[in-house]
């Protein structure tokens, strides 16, 4: 008899969770998994568009050269390349130049999927305690995660940009660690973020989610562990300053076109601005209570006044809009993550002008952000005040409920089945 209820069990547990009978898997992840290795295959034939930068910066980086070392940046202002992304690159050096690239483009794509895989446990740690149908949330993942995958296979297999995958997989781990209420870790992946990617400093809001209490300590992490990576090469060749002026050219389908900026390259202050945008608009997102919003956010202020137009910077998006489709709202359906996919992507191929490329562009920041910062939500999510995610007690004052536990399921079956 006990085993039969055992078994039953366990069979309700799996159906539950949406676990493969023996395997701890979930259906959906093989799904994901499958989508993964087909676009995988579909674009590295024609992939690595970019990767050659990834090998100079590296060679130059642990070269005796008097253009590499810390003068790499000096020197060579157009790598925009954080040194944690140099380094990771270096890992590929002992291999013959195309199996390096292959590799690289293959773990790539690959960490596409683990950033699913913690944006769902995000959203299952988020909703905790709050009776969250799980299987609809995996549903919601999977749905998404469709969307999400061709443009991660744009920025890490097509163009292989390490440095991008790893600022995002870094912001990916920043937010699973947030709902864990681990500030010190909070902290060390978005220094790690900004480390391989300059532009990541537009989520460094996300510390305000956590507990007012904690602000200080995971802000002084953060700025020590950027400091470490970065202050090397400003004292090692004073001219690395310039690197911070490098220009690209102001392409016609860009949205600065919208706001009359004609002028053929980066003007001067549209770094500092795209910067402070992204920031200013995470901070009023988490004042807002809604930190899932701060990456599609700050890669919302990216793409608008960002000269240039490539594909890649897509991927960003997809994964706010993941992040907020997931984890800020709770329909079925992620219909941000599939109009980011329509619009920005689509509209790339689709569109016949580059005046109307540059308008999709416009008009998906102002509505996207309008939307996730204005329009109401469903607080679904019971919090206590200075609870991880409650932007130090601004919002929401209720406790948060126990997890309810299914008859014949340990507390500790249920909290994984919570695992999406």
């Amino acid at each position: 008899m006990r085993v039969a209820r055992t078994a039953r069990t366990t069979t309700d547990y799996e159906a539950t969770t949406g676990r493969i009978a023996g395997l701890p898997l979930r259906r959906h992840h093989v799904l994901l998994a499958a989508w993964t290795v087909l676009w995988f295959l579909l674009v590295e034939p024609s992939g690595g568009f970019s990767w050659h930068y990834l090998r100079q910066g590296e060679q130059l980086l642990f070269s005796d050269q008097p253009d590499g070392g810390l003068s790499l940046y000096a020197h060579h202002p157009e790598l925009q390349i954080g040194p944690v992304s140099l380094a990771a690159a270096r890992l590929t050096a002992p291999f013959a130049p195309h199996t390096g690239e292959l590799i690289a483009e293959a773990v790539s794509a690959g960490l596409g999927l683990v950033m699913l895989v913690l944006v769902g446990r995000t959203a299952a740690l988020y909703y905790l305690g709050t009776g969250t149908n799980h299987r609809r949330l995996q549903q919601r993942l999977l749905i998404a995660g469709l969307a999400f995958i061709p443009m991660w296979v744009e920025v890490s297999v097509r163009f292989a940009h390490l440095d991008d995958v790893l600022a995002l997989f870094f912001t990916t781990l920043a937010a699973h660690a947030l709902a864990r209420g681990k500030p010190v870790q909070v902290a060390v992946f978005l220094a790690l973020a900004v480390d391989s990617k300059p532009w990541a400093i537009a989520f460094a809001p996300l510390i305000l989610a956590l507990p007012r209490s904690a602000w200080l300590r995971t802000a002084l992490w953060f700025c020590a562990l950027v400091a470490i990576a970065w202050l090397p090469f400003y004292l090692g060749n004073l001219d690395t300053m310039a690197a911070a002026k490098f220009t690209i050219p102001n392409q016609p389908a860009s949205a600065l076109r919208w706001f009359g900026v004609t002028d053929p390259a980066t003007p001067w202050w549209d770094r500092p601005t795209q910067f402070a945008l992204g920031i200013g608009l995470g901070c009023v997102a988490v004042w807002r209570g809604r930190w899932p919003a701060v990456v599609l956010l700050g890669a919302d202020a990216r793409i608008l006044l960002d000269p240039s137009v490539y594909t890649y910077y897509t991927a960003s998006i997809l994964l706010g809009t993941l992040l907020w489709d997931a984890v800020g709202q709770k329909r079925l359906v992620p219909w941000w993550s599939w109009i980011a996919l329509a619009s920005l992507y689509g509209g790339t191929l689709f569109l016949p002008s580059d005046a109307a490329r540059g308008f999709v562009r416009l008009a998906f920041v102002v509505v996207s952000a309008s939307y996730v910062l204005l329009w109401p939500t469903q607080r679904s999510r019971r919090q206590r005040p200075g609870a991880p995610g409650d932007g130090g007690g601004r919002r929401g004052g209720r406790r948060r409920e126990r997890v309810p536990v299914g008859a014949g399921v340990r507390d500790g079956r249920a909290r994984a089945g919570a695992t999406a």
